[in-house]
């Protein structure tokens, strides 16, 4: 096989002709599309096909002025498309590892633009400016972390750039998580390729429509991919059968290392580029137009500094980027381009893990394995070099940033000794990592405010708990929930900027409460018992215990008395707000690390849905060390139950029925959801809740805590026993409800995992605070659904029995939710 070929479409066989012939997936479209793309096969549970682009840099090899030529016209279309004023103020954001270098030609070719991409690289004393999901790919999360905290909250049009637009799920997500922090009117989506499918085509005007922004499409090519039923078990095993076959540099290479691989022959030296200091060496955190213009004169030079360091007669170069590093490389091939008598091309390492066969129809001919050697956040792993061996190249120009200039790099099994194996001359050439300029901490008051307490505020006993919040209780919060729902998903408001109305159990719906409670105080009592034990003996001695208001608070409560029973221990206890897209009170985070060591400190939560609330702590706990410098706090959430299996501290992974999530204020001692609203809540105050003192008579907040409390005696020796058990378990986080999640989201239709709520608690908010469009539930789930059952009955909104549902229920958010559109038939039905 010759590189040339394999770009070219090797002499009219389409790289994507062998999936086609075995699995019967079809491309369909523009004329141009197969020129564009190969197919290939992966490892992902999610996706079975992976389309391979021969013009992105990434997985074929290409010519480097056709890689950066691509980006760049794309970059020139949106200019056209926008007008020479709006692109003035247009902020170019490419997405991680695929697409950095191609937004970053985009950003050339658009002008002035300043460029970010996201990245799965967490950097400390950067703090994030959002965040979203990427649900098919096989590393999910991407950061936002700016060295700028206003390059995106301007008002000018946003530019998403992504090598291929599929679903539209991810760039949707994007938009929507960034729209509801920083609003804008116009956005612009660019591809180098269209391949939504019909079903998918009109879901972007819908989006537009909801938000109230225009969002425009540029491409260079579209079509559709056709999937014949069952190609995600076709090709698992396709890929199963092929997997064993190959050895290093042959069609696979399943390890990084094995004894038959080929060894080193090649030579191994570095190339001192001279990069210029301060110019970032991509878009992690930010890249403006004066960058741009320092690296432009700096590029022939550092070229020239390559070209000296290749031997006598080498003909046929790669430039071999590294992740998400590809812009840097790009541009360092494309001046090395410039030079007479070298044919040069460019492509780049990847996390992705495709099979490889070596057929002049297949778009992955080879494959390298080596260990990654960046001390990566998601933990060490394979890492994968494509179409490189075998093709016969004279040199590779292995480019790396200095954070992946590690002793792994250079192992007898890193990148460099297995490109030797294959290539007579490798070129290692490390660029800085660019390093923002550390945040100042925020200027901070010089004392903040001792924790609110019972009497006063709460119906809890002083010493049970201390609010670290701000008491709004005089002001008026409350909006019906269709209002709130309609405000919510069109990105007018966030949910934390008003409150539900309480809702007032009916006589029946108190009933089933105290039915509950009597069922399940004993099962509560062994889970609040287990976990509480696990803390003490994994955590800290004296753990102080912080709940995530308000669901946390009564868990946090028991887990007080827990302590207290069984060991004589007086924990403190206290509760704080995070919120889902803003974070965890930073103030909150303050007064607790300057009277508690952060160490000690466990936040507590009531159960896990999703585990977008244990994502959220984990990076809002980033975003503190970074701005404050302070260390200690351990992001891992302890809670009652964990049937998401998000966290590996908990009572039980059941998902049965809490009580306390039953209701809303009267059982979490008459305390309102938090509030985060800036006309409310300034930069040097705790979030905000309110106290309704005038639910005293109805509240049941002492009677949940003594009802469980009651049960603890009975249950010791049952809870000694469950937590010696959980203690020598594999309690390792599957994330299996986040799979669920994403899986139900597509199957409905919903295509937004934000208004998917698993498990008996959160369906229970939904009916309590949402619009909900749905419940599902699992075929035969007895009383634990009975009050979610009542309350859809009384909102008209149908319960669906299903037969593998990995929770006992699950509540469906109505989807693009509009007054006079709550429930199956088209009628808003109120509580």
């Amino acid at each position: 096989m010759t590189e040339r070929a394999h770009a070219e479409g090797r002499a009219g066989v389409w790289s994507g002709s062998w999936v086609a012939e075995r699995l019967g997936v079809e491309l369909t479209g523009d004329d141009t599309l197969t020129g564009l793309l190969g197919v290939a096969l992966r490892r992902n549970p999610k996706r079975a096909h992976l389309l391979v682009s021969n013009v992105l840099g990434k997985h074929v090899p290409q010519s480097p002025s056709v890689v950066y030529g691509h980006g760049v016209a794309l970059g020139r279309r949106v200019r056209e498309l926008l007008g020479a004023q709006a692109a003035g103020h247009a902020v170019v954001l490419g997405y991680a590892e695929t697409a950095t270098g191609l937004g970053h030609s985009v950003a050339d070719g658009l002008g002035p633009a300043p460029y970010l991409h996201s990245t799965r690289r967490p950097v400390t004393g950067v703090a994030r400016a959002g965040g979203f999901e990427e649900s098919h790919s096989h590393a999910t999360s991407h950061l936002l972390l700016p060295e700028d905290p206003a390059l995106l909250a301007g008002d000018g049009p946003l530019v998403l750039v992504d090598d291929e637009f599929s679903t539209g799920n991810t760039v949707l997500n994007t938009i929507r998580a960034l729209h509801e922090r920083y609003p804008r009117k116009r956005y612009v989506v660019v591809a180098l390729v269209d391949m939504r499918s019909p079903a998918d085509a009109g879901r972007l005007e819908d989006f537009a429509r909801e938000i109230g922004a225009r969002v425009d499409l540029v491409a260079t090519a579209s079509g559709t991919v056709q999937l014949p039923p069952g190609v995600l078990e076709k090709g698992q095993e396709l890929v199963a059968r092929h997997e064993a076959r190959g050895t290093d540099g042959a069609p696979n290479a399943a390890a990084p290392a094995k004894a038959s691989d080929p060894q080193p022959s090649g030579s191994v030296a570095r190339v001192e580029l001279d990069w210029p200091a301060g110019i970032p060496d991509g878009g992690r955190h930010g890249f403006t137009a004066a960058h741009r213009d320092r690296l432009e004169g700096a590029l022939p030079g550092m070229a020239a500094r390559i070209a000296e360091a290749l031997p006598a007669g080498a003909r046929r170069v790669l430039v071999l980027g590294f992740e998400e590093l590809m812009y840097a490389p790009l541009r360092l091939a494309h001046a090395l381009e410039q030079t007479p008598d070298i044919e040069v091309r460019y492509s780049t390492t990847t996390r992705s893990p495709v099979l490889a066969v070596d057929d002049p129809g297949y778009a992955i001919r080879t494959r390298l394995v080596f260990p990654a050697h960046d001390d990566p956040a998601d933990g060490p792993g394979e890492r994968y070099a494509y179409n490189v061996a075998g093709v016969g190249f004279d040199a590779v120009v292995a480019v790396v940033d200095s954070v992946a200039d590690t002793p792994a790099l250079h192992a007898p099994d890193g990148l460099p000794a297995r490109l030797a194996a294959h290539v007579p001359h490798v070129l290692l050439a490390v660029v800085p990592s660019y390093v923002p300029h550390h945040p100042h901490a925020p200027e901070r008051p010089s004392m903040l405010p001792e924790p609110l307490r019972g009497p006063d505020f709460s119906s809890y006993e002083p010493d049970e708990v201390g609010w670290l919040l701000q008491d709004l209780s005089d002001v008026t919060l409350e909006a019906p929930t269709e209002e709130r729902e309609e405000a919510i998903q069109s990105g007018g408001a966030h949910y934390a900027e008003s409150l539900p109305v309480e809702y007032q159990p009916s006589e029946q719906y108190q009933d089933l409460f105290h039915a509950a409670l009597e069922t399940s105080a004993a099962r509560l009592a062994r889970a609040v018992g287990a976990v509480t034990e696990i803390v003490l003996a994994e955590r800290s001695p004296r753990p102080v215990l912080v709940s995530l208001a308000r669901a946390g608070t009564p868990v946090g409560v028991l887990m007080r008395r827990w302590a207290q029973f069984r060991h004589n221990l007086d924990l403190p206890h206290y509760a704080v707000s995070i919120v889902r897209g803003r974070g965890i009170d930073a103030n909150a985070l303050r007064w607790l690390a300057d009277h508690h060591d952060p160490a000690d400190v466990v936040f507590v939560d009531g159960w896990t849905g999703k585990g977008a609330i244990t994502r959220e702590l984990a990076a809002a706990l980033r975003d503190f060390e970074a701005s404050d410098g302070v260390t200690g706090f351990d992001p891992e959430i302890a809670v009652l139950a964990d049937p998401g299996s998000c966290v590996r501290t908990y009572g039980t992974r059941d998902d049965f029925l809490i009580p306390s999530a039953c209701l809303n204020s009267t059982v979490s001692g008459l305390i309102s959801r938090t509030v985060l609203r800036d006309d409310l809540v300034g930069p040097h105050d705790f979030h905000g809740a309110k106290f309704y003192r005038e639910l005293a008579g109805a509240d049941l907040s002492p009677a949940f805590l003594d009802a469980v409390s009651a049960r603890f005696a009975d249950v010791t020796d049952t809870v000694d026993a469950q937590a010696k058990e959980l203690l020598s378990a594999d309690r390792a986080p599957t994330w299996e409800g986040w799979a669920a999640v994403e899986r139900i989201s597509e199957e409905y239709g919903i295509h937004d995992v934000n208004l998917v709520k698993p498990g008996v608690g959160e369906t229970t908010r939904v009916m309590l605070r949402r619009v909900p469009w749905k419940v599902l539930a699992r075929a035969g789930a007895g009383t634990d659904l009975d009050h979610v059952r009542l309350l859809a009955e009384q909102r008209g909104v149908p319960v669906e029995e299903v037969a593998d549902l990995p929770y006992t229920c699950v509540g469906l958010i109505h989807p693009q939710y509009t007054r006079g559109a709550t429930g199956a038939d088209g009628t808003a039905v109120t509580l």
